[in-house]
C-alpha cells in the first residue's frame, strides 16, 4: 500500500440571529443579500471580478447560517502504530454555506416570488459563454462570506393565487467556496477579517469613508478596489459599500 491514509474531518459551525442589541434593544437592521459578480475573463480562481451582475435581497433576514470546513488528514501506514507520528495535514476542502430565504408576496398578490425564485436558479448555470456559474457573495451587515458558488437550490412554494401563480416560497441554498484554501481565512466567521458595510448618503466621497473608517482619508484606495469603483467622484446615494478591515489592507498604498 502506497502513500498516506486519508481520512475527513469536518468542522461546522452555526450563527444565529439574534435580533437585538446586548442590552435588548432592537439592532440596527441591515438586509442580508447575495451579490451576484461576474467570473473573472481568464477563469482563475484568486479572486472574483469587480463586475456586479446583480444583488439578490433577502425579504427577510435569515433566522440562522450554517458554516462547514473541512479537513483532510493522513499518517504514514509504514510506521508502527505504538510510534506514529501526529497526523499531517493534506489540504482542506472548499468551505460551505447554507441557509434559507424566504420570500412574500401576499400583499400585492403579483409574480415577485417567482422572479426572485428564477433569478436564485440563475445562478446555478453557466454565466453567458464562459463554461463557469456568476459568483456569489453573501453579505449580512459586518459579514461577508467567501467567494463562491451556488452548489444547490431547491425551492417550496406553500401558497398560490387562484390563478396559480407562487406567492410564497422558502428556499433553501448551498453556497460552495470557489478557491478551496485560503491563507489567513477563518474558517468558523467565513471571512478574511471583521468588515464593515456603509451605505451612500449625499455629500459622501471614498476619502471621507475611509477617514470615518481609519482615521486616514488617503486610504480611499482599499475601499474602491473592494467595491470596483471605477469613478471616486460618482458615488450614487444608497448604494452599499464594504469597508475592509484595516488589517486587510496594504499600508504602502
Amino acid at each position: 500500500m502506497s502513500g498516506p491514509v486519508t481520512f475527513t474531518a469536518s468542522a461546522t459551525s452555526t450563527h444565529r440571529n439574534p435580533g437585538g442589541g446586548a442590552d435588548g434593544a432592537p439592532a440596527s437592521l441591515q438586509r442580508a443579500f447575495l451579490e451576484m459578480r461576474e467570473p473573472p475573463p481568464g477563469g482563475g480562481t484568486a479572486a472574483p471580478s469587480n463586475t456586479v451582475i446583480d444583488n439578490i435581497d433577502f425579504q427577510f433576514n435569515p433566522k440562522e447560517l450554517s458554516l462547514a470546513k473541512t479537513a483532510k488528514w493522513g499518517r504514514n501506514p509504514q510506521a508502527r502504530a505504538r510510534s506514529s507520528g501526529p497526523p499531517e495535514f493534506l489540504g482542506s476542502e472548499p468551505a460551505k454555506l447554507s441557509l434559507e430565504l424566504f420570500f412574500d408576496a401576499t400583499e400585492k398578490m403579483d409574480d415577485a416570488v417567482v422572479k426572485a425564485v428564477e433569478k436564485l436558479f440563475s445562478c446555478t448555470v453557466r454565466y453567458k459563454t464562459m463554461r463557469t456559474p456568476p459568483w456569489v457573495i453573501f453579505h449580512w451587515g459586518g459579514l461577508t462570506s467567501f467567494p463562491g458558488f451556488l452548489k444547490s437550490v431547491s425551492a417550496k412554494y406553500t401558497l398560490f393565487t387562484p390563478g396559480g401563480i407562487p406567492v410564497r416560497a422558502v428556499c433553501t441554498v448551498s453556497l460552495e467556496e470557489i478557491s478551496g484554501e485560503q491563507g489567513g481565512q477563518n474558517p468558523t466567521s467565513g471571512s478574511l477579517a471583521a468588515r464593515d458595510v456603509h451605505v451612500v448618503v449625499a455629500g459622501d466621497t471614498l476619502q471621507s469613508v475611509a477617514h470615518r473608517a481609519y482615521g486616514n482619508a488617503a486610504l480611499w484606495r482599499a475601499v474602491a478596489e473592494a467595491n470596483g469603483v471605477d469613478d471616486p467622484l460618482r458615488l450614487a446615494p444608497g448604494r452599499r459599500l464594504l469597508v475592509p478591515a484595516l488589517e486587510e489592507i496594504d499600508h504602502g498604498q
